[in-house]
């Protein structure tokens, strides 16, 4: 129609419906949190029974079900405050609510002329998750606020029930009869967004030099097997020179020039590293096997991790959770920089470094099996007839 080719006019509505797509599916998860089963601890230290009745109601009314009819709150008892503290240490908790040892007593107490405030105190595990602290803040504040409002009410009605007057002191309570306390733990500061930020910058170098050295060496063939598996080994220590330089300088350049202070610069640049090889090695690896078509799935891998690496599982939706985000590698690189900036480990065999190592021990076997990969036949020349005439 008017010389224009069906085709032209065909592609621009197809290529933007899967772009749109695409990009619908790296923002949905930071669009819509949805969070489910957060693990919080619970340690009621007081003996009466007002204290016990207090725990059944804040478990009976945190338990709102999400569309799957999974509870927002997984609340775990624990027996003392230390023991909750240590399991947010030890990245179990997102945070705990503690009913202190007098809470019965005083809770009573504001119903005589002499009232003392009971208190809540709840604790936020800022280093296990960001968003997720927040998210848990506002939640307990709110189940806090809540039960406020309750014991508010029951104090009004029962001294009008008395016709009983309202002491200075029981009025200066009636806003807030329960005194809520917020003591933040694994503190984050001015790191909170580091460990997710420092991804993508990493991820690139790492692409970008597994890219380039790919390049350079896919047209060269090796005369025997040996030679070939030499060859690896060469880009192998080659890429381990790229990831120090890449662990070293971005740490240095976050710190030096961007204001990061990172606990430990050492701890840093070579975990980063660490991360940065594994990332290197199992890119390396694929481009070896698949070629030009594995760009593009380490880019959309870019797109969709750096959204999922700032969440804590519990606030995805369920599709992201079980099919992308168990499969991320980078995950193992956020922990382990967890671990370092808000917990105060240094640099060890822990669970982030060893996966990382071991994906690294992985993708370097898988890289060096290529060599068996069946070699394209090249076409053979036609001999070209030439006429006598």
């Amino acid at each position: 129609m008017f010389g224009i080719n069906k085709k032209s006019l065909l592609l621009p509505p197809i290529v933007a419906l899967v772009i749109a797509f695409i990009f619908s599916l790296v923002l949905i998860p930071s669009a819509k949190q949805t969070p489910k089963q957060l693990p919080l601890a619970i340690v009621n230290e007081d003996q009466g029974a007002i204290g016990k009745t207090m725990v059944e109601t804040i478990e009976k009314t945190s338990q709102a079900t999400t569309g799957d009819s999974k509870p927002v709150v997984k609340w775990i008892a624990v027996s003392t405050t230390e023991e909750a503290i240590a399991g947010m240490n030890n990245q179990k908790y997102y945070g705990a609510l503690v009913l202190p040892k007098d809470f019965s007593e005083k809770q009573a107490s504001l119903k005589t002329a002499s009232p003392s405030q009971p208190e809540i105190v709840i604790y936020v595990n800022q280093g296990k998750n960001a968003l997720a602290a927040n998210t848990v803040t506002q939640m307990l504040n709110g189940m806090v606020d809540g039960m406020n409002k309750t014991v508010s009410q029951q104090l009004l009605a029962g001294l009008k029930q008395q016709g009983a007057t309202l002491t200075a002191d029981q009025a200066a309570l009636l806003a807030s009869p329960i005194l809520k306390t917020v003591n933040p733990v694994n503190q984050t500061g001015k790191l909170a967004n580091a460990p997710a930020s420092l991804f993508q910058p990493l991820w690139m170098a790492s692409l970008v030099a597994a890219a380039i050295m790919w390049m350079n060496v896919r047209k060269t063939e090796a005369s025997t097997k040996k030679k070939s598996l030499n060859h690896k080994g060469i880009q192998i220590l080659a890429g381990a020179v790229a990831a120090l330089v890449t662990g070293f300088g971005l740490t240095w350049f976050a710190e030096g020039i961007l204001g990061f202070d990172f606990p430990s610069f050492s701890d840093t640049a070579i975990f980063l590293s660490i991360a940065s090889f594994s990332f290197f090695s199992i890119i390396r690896a694929v481009l070896e096997w698949l070629g030009f078509a594995a760009l593009p799935v380490f880019a959309l891998v870019l797109f969709f991790g750096g959204p999922l690496l700032a969440m804590a599982p519990e606030i995805m939706p369920a599709f992201y959770k079980d099919w992308i985000y168990g499969w991320l590698p980078m995950r193992f690189m956020v922990d382990g920089l967890r671990e370092l900036f808000f917990f105060g480990k240094g640099l060890s065999w822990s669970q982030p470094t060893a996966v990382l190592v071991w994906i690294a021990i992985g993708s370097i076997a898988v890289f060096a099996l290529s060599v068996f990969k069946p070699k394209a036949k090249a076409a053979a020349d036609k001999p070209v007839a030439v006429s006598a005439e």
